[in-house]
């Protein structure tokens, strides 16, 4: 259960040169349960230690508990529902290796991922303290992604994701691990890799590859991604304003769904008035009525413009673009109102 790959000589607090005994990677996944995580584990195959780490809730139920369909050679944690910041934790702090390398549960590394992974992380220099695999989105053939799956195939551009990452352990010592205040899987890798690198180390891109899937996530999808608007605020809460240029990422919608939600607040309550005070609010609401369907229908064709504009296509976009605004500014509302509170200026690990 190890795979081999050149050892690295640390130095012993007496100052004492020593070699890493053991495996020298394990391979962390943390999961929910999701079916996916079957072809995971077959595509990492039996060489390098395995931990899974299941954060299904209700840890410590009693028989009733399904098992996990994991191979007998895989460890497995359990971390009792409380995030995937905190099943990774778990799941690196078990391990034992100089390397620990994360990924998701429903990726699907490459043909030849052991020894590319090998490759990749042999050569590189005590600074460096992580390196991210490559990451194929498969799109489907013969038409234009849908919104859905352009968001997901998105991921491949991204910078430090733990769909497939791996950390030298002295670099998450270093960092102090994931900061478990993130509750969901958004914004928890960027901002470990910030602290990485705030620690002085580098971080740099690999040659294995590992596939994401594109999966069907239902109608309302893009509604339940808008909580990732709480993870920004504490994003700019521990890494000030710039956050966004730090992580190589691009300026959100936030602003704009802002103006679209006051618009048609300010109808609604315009047109409420109005009805009793005359023509002058009912023309003003009418205004706002107009500002919040133009902005709402530029929302909404900016989805719709790039995709195979099938009729189901268009009224989940018509939908969700009507829904998002609000439903993104209240996100971001509540994540705002916890980061001003003890809640979140806790510590980062519980």
């Amino acid at each position: 259960m190890t795979t081999e790959m050149t050892r690295e000589t640390n130095t012993t607090p007496a100052g004492e040169p020593h070699r890493e005994t053991g495996p020298a990677v394990t391979v962390v996944i943390p999961t929910v349960g999701r079916p996916s995580l079957a072809a995971t584990l077959a595509a990492v195959g039996s060489g390098p230690e395995v931990i899974v780490v299941d954060d299904r809730p209700g840890e410590g139920r009693g028989d009733d508990w399904e098992p996990l369909p994991v191979p007998d050679r895989a460890r497995v944690l359990r971390s009792g529902g409380r995030g995937p910041a905190a099943a990774r934790n778990a799941g690196w702090r078990a391990a034992t290796t100089p390397w620990v390398v994360f990924l998701d549960d429903d990726v699907v590394p490459g043909p030849g991922w052991v020894r590319a992974l090998t490759e990749d992380l042999a050569r590189l220099p005590q600074d460096v303290g992580g390196s991210q695999g490559r990451l194929e989105v498969p799109l489907p053939a013969g038409r234009r992604p849908t919104d859905a799956e352009r968001n997901t195939a998105g991921l491949a551009g991204a910078d430090w994701i733990t769909a497939d990452m791996a950390y030298r352990r002295t670099a998450l010592e270093a960092a102090g691990g994931f900061d478990e205040r993130f509750p969901g899987a958004y914004r928890e890798d960027a901002d470990l890799a910030l602290r990485v690198e705030q620690a002085g180390f580098a971080l740099v891109k690999g040659e294995r590859l590992t596939r994401h899937p594109v999966r069907d996530d239902g109608f309302w999808s893009s509604v339940r991604f808008q909580r990732g608007n709480a993870s920004d605020a504490l994003m700019r809460h521990v890494h000030g304003r710039d956050w966004r240029a730090a992580i190589g990422g691009h300026p959100g919608r936030l602003k704009r769904h802002a103006l679209t939600t006051g618009a048609g607040l300010l109808a609604i309550t315009l047109a409420a008035a109005g009805a009793r005070k005359g023509r002058l609010r009912r023309l003003a609401a009418g205004a706002a009525g107009l500002a919040w369907l133009g902005l709402t229908a530029e929302f909404a064709w900016a989805r719709v413009a790039p995709g195979p504009r099938t009729p189901e296509e268009i009224v989940r976009m018509a939908v969700t673009s009507v829904v998002i605004p609000p439903a993104a500014c209240a996100h971001r509302i509540r994540g705002e109102v916890k980061v001003r509170t003890n809640e979140v200026r806790r510590g980062r690990r519980s």
